[in-house]
């Protein structure tokens, strides 16, 4: 049984009224977390650059140990020496 022409257009109506829901809240989103970047941020050069090597199966992966420093870098090291590894 064919829907009738209010019918489809209720379909209709609401698929577009979901993307600009989405719509709104991508933007929203967006605009939100430009309130939590700092004054004095700085980007790093690869951010800058656009480009990052690939160096996993699913893409380019950070290797955190490159980006920040280790709080717990001396620990874990003395920890090591201590066990031989």
């Amino acid at each position: 049984m064919p829907l009738n022409f209010m019918g489809k257009a209720l379909i209709y109506i609401g698929i577009a009224v979901g993307v600009a829901a989405m719509a709104a809240a991508i933007a929203y989103g967006t605009e939100n977390q430009k309130n939590y970047l700092p004054e004095d941020a700085v980007l790093q050069s690869q951010a800058d650059e656009g480009v990052l090597a690939k160096t996993g199966p699913l893409g380019a992966d950070l290797n955190k140990e490159k980006w920040h420093e280790d709080p717990f870098g001396d620990i874990a090291a003395k920890v090591k020496a201590e066990n031989g590894r």
